[in-house]
């Protein structure tokens, strides 16, 4: 009797979140789901403890949850990228075929990781200098707009709301406002504080909570951010780029594709035009459903910060014929 034949491989678009991503109900998330990776939990604390910083395993391992620690960039970086790097790494890749990565601001510098561009330990020192940069230099924040109705469909008058307000607010004096992230149906808009306090009262309200300031953020992916790009210049070498083991898909929807990706192109992206320009998220999602058509999109952890966003973008696309939130939920539950 001949053996049976192994399953087949599901194709995967693999995602990695942003910082945002390790929230309250994520406490002990790398003790819970990845004792077992105590290489990898070893080789980041190093780096913090040299660094003189809170370990990533102490972060995890504590007992109560602050906002105003684990939202810093200087906390939350290197352990929401060590969370989503043990998630990569698990026995359950042997059940799918990763077709491509992507990833969600600090996504990118975890992409670069899962896709073999940087080592573990190059990947450690980019993802936590990065983080002491954009704590250590500060300036305005981020301030997010949902742009659909309750159906995840686009919602034209809200839309036209913000880009009337932000025209208006670009006009005074020392008032500062870019796109920063599109995220789904989200708009990040990125200011300076004063901008961003005329736009919090003027720009379109609710649903609930929303317009929200997004705590501890500064005005990433904006001309703002010019110092942190000109101080992390000098942060790695081009040299240590390698050439991804994988397809990855960059914050403007650009395609590295292995064996073609030069390595300057790739370091001169990461740690110059992808700190100081809008990260389109929603292009990068896009592309990754088109070029690949994967069976799958697979977001790492922790957290499911990104779910609704890519629910978005899939009903967008119309992504196997899903059309709206409803689509979207009854087709996650039947998979």
């Amino acid at each position: 009797m001949s053996d049976p034949m192994p399953a087949a491989r599901k194709s995967a678009l693999v995602v990695c979140p942003g910082r945002g991503a390790y929230t309250r109900s994520e406490l002990g998330y790398l003790l819970r789901n990845h004792a077992g990776e105590r290489d990898l939990i070893q080789r980041v604390d190093a780096w913090r403890a040299q660094a003189g910083q809170r370990t990533v395993s102490e972060l995890d391992g504590a007992k109560r949850y602050s906002l105003a620690t684990y939202s810093r960039g200087d906390n939350a970086s290197l352990l929401t990228f060590a969370c989503s790097l043990a998630d990569f790494r698990s026995p359950d890749r042997d059940a799918i075929k990763v077709v491509a990565v992507t990833g969600n601001s600090l996504g990118w510098y975890t992409s670069l990781a899962c896709g073999g561009v940087l080592g573990i330990d190059d990947a450690t020192n980019l993802v936590n200098t990065m983080g002491n940069l954009t704590h250590r230099h500060r300036v305005g924040g981020q301030l997010v707009f949902p742009l659909t109705d309750e159906e995840w469909r686009p919602d034209a008058v809200r839309r036209g709301a913000l880009d009337a307000a932000v025209g208006a607010i670009r006009q005074r004096p020392g008032c500062e406002l870019y796109p920063s992230v599109m995220l789904g149906g989200i708009s990040v808009m990125a200011g300076t504080s004063a901008a961003l306090d005329f736009l919090q009262r003027e720009g379109p309200q609710g649903p609930g909570r929303f317009p929200m300031r997004l705590e501890n953020h500064g005005a990433y992916h904006s001309p703002l951010m010019q110092r942190v790009r000109d101080a992390a210049s000098d942060l790695l070498s081009p040299n240590r780029f390698r050439s991804p083991s994988v397809p990855l898909i960059d914050g403007r929807g650009c395609i590295w594709r292995p064996g073609a990706a030069p390595r300057k192109a790739l370091w001169a992206y990461t740690l110059g035009a992808q700190i100081v320009e809008p990260y389109d998220f929603s292009a990068a999602i896009r592309v990754g459903l088109r070029e690949f058509a994967p069976e799958c999109v697979i977001v790492l952890g922790p957290g499911d910060s990104l779910g609704g966003a890519i629910g978005q973008i899939l009903c967008e696309t119309g992504w196997l014929g899903i059309d709206s939130k409803t689509d979207s939920t009854t087709l996650q539950e039947r998979r």
